[in-house]
């Protein structure tokens, strides 16, 4: 009972501040246990898409878009009930204002949908049980970096990137459920395991089975204890780690074919301060997959198809100040490999720079991205041509 009101308080004095014109970034305490943090964060995008619209309605894309949006726009809630109990969530709108796209159920292109949203319970720091919608505990870019704190302009084509979209099943790159996870070692290794929905009841799950994914880090230097990490610390951490997932549906169907969906991914990731205050970051990762369920956009994988990813990113931070804020180009590659006879290869690869005017939540960004074919189709029911993406991004949060 004495929980339950502290948990009623807290949501009450949430939506109280959420209300004031001074909520962004404000942390507070109720009494010795029970506190909280509210803040806001979003991005603002222009980007070019070469080949990018659909002029004739033949399902084949064969103009330039020049396309404003809000790529996000996150308010976030966090608290602390007791030393065992926490509450978190991300209220969040995505991709506002994109060319063609509507699902406001989630939150895209309008609405506003509950993008993460949890409850933990803290047995112990190598214990804990957190319940509720969440990143799925597999990969590293799309499984334990927070979208805020991406090197990257923005996340990997196949999971997640604005022009692409995720290989596996996913609500927004989330999925409801549980994980039991927790850290060991003085934090330098941890794991996730979680039990969730997947692909759903439907034609593709007809006995609505469950979903079994992974995820093993070991870091070599300093810790990262936390849910959410970063793409780039910036400097301020030395970063070895090294990374192994699996994601696992058994029997979905695949028009009159039945298989077991699993993937594998291993991946590093290497942040290194230089002198005083530059920084050199590399990120590298393979992903294997085996009855995909999701088509991969402007590629020629399809749902049901075998194939892997990789995935290659680096950066280095010049700290010196340059105006206000200091600067970090990069550079990113990844190529998505077909195991189908008679299907062809994607590449897709970039030069980048960030501006940093105060962290990783408030930059300036921009990238030029180009995808290569090995072959380019253009028909009503495959559009897969080669096309240049540019990209400007202001993020701004508390």
């Amino acid at each position: 009972m004495k929980r339950t009101f502290k948990a009623t308080l807290f949501l009450l004095t949430c939506i109280c501040w959420a209300g004031s014109l001074a909520w962004g970034g404000y942390k507070f305490t109720i009494n010795e246990e029970t506190r909280g943090e509210i803040g806001f964060w979003t991005q603002g995008w222009y980007q070019y898409v070469e080949n990018g619209r659909d002029s004739d309605n033949d399902g084949v894309a064969d103009e330039g878009v020049n396309d404003f949006m809000i790529r996000r726009a996150y308010l976030s809630l966090k608290g602390e009930i007791d030393p065992y109990l926490e509450v978190f969530t991300h209220i969040a709108s995505d991709r506002i204002g994109q060319d063609g796209l509507d699902r406001s159920s989630l939150g895209l292109g309008s609405g506003v949908a509950f993008r993460d949203l949890w409850i933990t319970f803290k047995m112990h720091e190598a214990f804990k049980l957190q319940v509720g919608r969440m990143y799925v505990p597999f990969t590293r870019n799309y499984g334990t970096t927070s979208t805020m704190s991406l090197m990257t302009t923005d996340l990997d084509w196949t999971q997640g990137g604005v022009r692409g979209n995720i290989f596996y099943p996913s609500k927004v790159g989330r999925d409801d459920g549980g994980t039991l996870w927790g850290n060991v070692m003085d934090g330098k290794f941890q794991y996730r395991l979680m039990v969730s929905e997947g692909v759903e009841d439907s034609p593709m799950n007809p006995d609505d089975n469950l979903r079994f994914a992974g995820r093993f880090s070991v870091n070599l230097f300093d810790p990262e204890t936390d849910w959410f990490n970063q793409g780039t610390y910036l400097g301020k951490k030395r970063i070895l780690a090294l990374g192994l997932g699996g994601d696992y549906q058994e029997e979905l169907r695949f028009g009159d074919q039945e298989d077991d969906y699993f993937a594998w991914t291993a991946d590093l990731h290497y942040d290194q301060p230089i002198g005083t205050s530059d920084a050199v970051t590399v990120e590298g990762a393979y992903i294997d997959i085996k009855n995909g369920p999701n088509s991969i956009t402007y590629t020629q994988f399809v749902s049901g198809n075998d194939g892997s990813i990789i995935s290659l990113k680096a950066g280095y931070l010049f700290s010196g100040k340059i105006g206000i804020g200091s600067m970090q180009p990069f550079a990113h590659y990844e190529y998505i490999d077909v195991d189908e006879n008679g299907k062809e290869d994607t590449a897709i690869y970039g030069l980048g720079l960030n501006y940093f005017i105060k962290g990783h939540a408030n930059k300036l960004s921009m990238d030029l991205s180009f995808v290569d074919q090995d072959e380019e189709i253009k028909t009503a029911d495959m559009d897969v041509q080669d096309h240049l993406i540019f990209t400007i991004q202001l993020a701004a949060g508390f």
